[in-house]
């Protein structure tokens, strides 16, 4: 080949390839915080301090205890594949470690202002290095304490595209929060803190085990609710708790998969999980667990994300089948399903965990002239105890009608789905999403109006929630007061909710805000409020709706029918699903082979 031939390929420059590698590694600020930790946990830590500024932007410090390195290894640490854990192809194939792809500081360097110190525990001397964007590093003695210490200061200071991308302070310091309460979790054994301005957030002192661990993260109520996963022999060690079916949310925290000591995501661990409960869990409930897997790494490919969050498996077949036994077993050993209940207990137990009940299916009532009824969702079983926290009946308006439906109530199936005649038309309505529906056009004409009523709390309702939880919330408490949720901030991370929105009725306020928190957490500000209120409403509405499950007396399916064609027969609930299936008259004559309606009548 002519050495004067030019063609269209170059070789990128190592600043723009490091800047591209630190597009899949360095996400956000938590991204950066999970590689330092990992670092900070392979060097054999036992005190890992955090310290955060403006929710990363301005400032990430990591500090540990761990060997440190000497003036060459600290050199190399800067530079692009350069690692201590790898050093032939085949140990890719039996990694222990948990950072290991020789990428994690060029990468955050090169979108940063970065300085790594480090003093090797044989020596009394160490040493600085540090750059701007990855260039020009520049390396001194230093002195200190046995360790390393990386700071990571203006993220993304050199590129104003990624930065605009970040959300608010408060939901990026959560989500760092989470971070760091995911690595303690799994690493009960070495002591973390974290900090953000300053301020002590975090502090989580070594503990003896997994289950010490969790009792300082979550307090002893948390362990009430959960039990010990049963081990099962096979070839893969399993440990950690998984919560009562009695006491299964809507919320899915925690949530939480470690394997060989990485929190990944999976979806055959998840499968195994839900099919687990299959039986067990109520209907719109989720497990709430935290499993720890430990097994060979040959039989795992951890290298399939660039941050590590997703594993493979060489035979996932086993691993499904080891953790959904484990689950079974574990509900099987504990007193769980204990038939002994209140009576208060007694019917939502047989509902909920699908007891058989005496057929048929289709509840066939009589049709009498039905009188005007409050339609209350919740009424009958546990729910009737959270009447006594309202100060008032939820408001009449609620089946004030605007215009007269001829409406027939015609009975339940499988205490889900209610059928219904209105005018000429015959109905088959999911009891859930209709309410669900009607809840939320209600609220979302109040919030226009700027006159959402609110029910103010006899006893004001406690809730305890998790640090990063605490951080997200005081960002949104003004938000959530103008939808008529007053909570108040009681203890760090504790919170009392004051009053609720009228509309909701007796609904259950602690899995509301969990809900809300969940929603809240993939927004960007609080800016736009016009624009997520309907989300917020939704997640309202739907937490005080009729669940699947509950049987419906025939006044409150024919009020459940009226208010929903007062909205104008919407056949979606806010959230997208299905609420009805419509069978006019003539539809049913062409079924039945009726022509018209002059043969109907014969």
């Amino acid at each position: 080949m002519s050495p004067f031939v030019t063609g269209k390929i170059r070789v990128l420059p190592d600043t723009v390839s490091c800047r591209i590698a630190a597009g899949e590694v360095v996400e956000r600020p938590a991204s950066v915080v999970k590689e330092l930790i990992d670092n900070s946990l392979d060097a054999g830590s036992t005190l890992i301090t955090i310290e955060i500024e403006d929710g990363g932007r301005r400032l990430i410090r990591v500090t540990d205890n761990g060997m440190g390195m000497n003036p060459v290894d600290a050199h190399l640490a800067c530079q692009r594949f350069a690692t201590s854990k790898l050093h032939a192809e085949d140990d890719l194939l039996r990694l222990t470690t948990l950072g290991f792809r020789g990428e994690a500081l060029p990468s955050i360097a090169s979108v940063a202002r970065l300085s790594l110190k480090t003093v090797p525990s044989e020596s009394p001397v160490g040493t600085h290095t540090h750059s701007e964007g990855g260039e020009g590093w520049k390396t001194q003695d230093y002195a200190g304490a046995s360790g390393t210490q990386v700071e990571v200061q203006d993220l993304f200071f050199n590129t104003p595209a990624r930065l605009k991308f970040l959300k608010t302070v408060a939901t990026e310091f959560s989500k760092i929060s989470y971070t760091v309460q995911q690595a303690a979790t799994i690493n009960p054994h070495i002591h973390f803190r974290l900090l953000h301005h300053n301020h002590k957030i975090l502090d989580y002192p070594q503990a003896s085990s997994m289950h010490d661990r969790v009792m300082q993260m979550y307090g002893p109520s948390f362990l009430d609710r959960f039990l010990s996963l049963t081990p099962t022999p096979g070839p893969f060690q399993l440990t950690g708790f998984t919560v009562s079916p009695h006491h299964a949310r809507i919320s899915r925290t925690p949530q939480e998969i470690f394997v060989n000591g990485r929190s990944i995501k999976n979806t055959t661990i998840m499968h195994a999980i839900y099919e687990g409960y299959k039986s067990f869990l109520p209907k719109g409930k989720h497990p709430q667990f935290i499993i720890c897997i430990r097994l060979d790494p040959h039989t795992l490919d951890i290298n399939v994300h660039p941050t590590k969050r997703e594993v493979r498996f060489s035979h996932p077949e086993v691993v499904h089948s080891g953790i959904l036994h484990a689950i079974r077993q574990t509900f099987i050993t504990s007193s769980t399903f204990d038939i002994d209940l209140p009576a208060k207990d007694r019917e939502d137990v047989s509902t909920q965990f699908h007891i058989p009940t005496a057929k048929p299916t289709v509840q066939s009532l009589a049709v009498a002239p039905v009188a005007s009824s409050k339609f209350s969702p919740h009424r009958g079983g546990s729910q009737a105890v959270h009447a006594s926290l309202f100060a008032q009946e939820p408001p009449a308006s609620y089946i004030v009608h605007k215009q007269e439906f001829h409406v027939v109530p015609l009975g339940q199936i499988h205490q889900t789905y209610v059928l219904g005649h209105i005018n000429q038309d015959l109905y088959i309505i999911d009891q859930h999403t209709a309410h669900e529906r009607v809840i939320f056009e209600r609220l979302l004409q109040n919030w226009n109006q700027k006159a959402i009523a609110q029910q103010v709390l006899l006893i004001p309702e406690p809730i305890e929630l998790l640090p990063h939880q605490a951080t997200l919330i005081e960002e949104w408490l003004p938000v959530l007061s103008q939808t008529g949720l007053d909570i108040e901030r009681f203890g760090p991370t504790s919170y009392v909710v004051r009053s609720v929105p009228a509309i909701l009725g007796t609904v259950t306020v602690g899995p509301l805000v969990l809900e809300l928190l969940e929603e809240l957490a993939e927004w960007k500000s609080t800016n736009s409020i016009d624009t997520l209120i309907r989300p917020i409403l939704a997640t309202m509405a739907c937490q005080s709706a009729v669940q699947a499950g509950r049987t419906m007396t025939l006044p409150e399916i024919s009020t459940l029918l009226h208010d929903w064609a007062q909205e104008n027969f919407p056949m979606t609930c806010p959230h997208g699903r299905r609420v009805a299936i419509r069978h006019s008259v003539e539809e049913l004559n062409t079924l039945f082979a009726r022509a018209s309606e002059k043969h109907a009548k014969a």
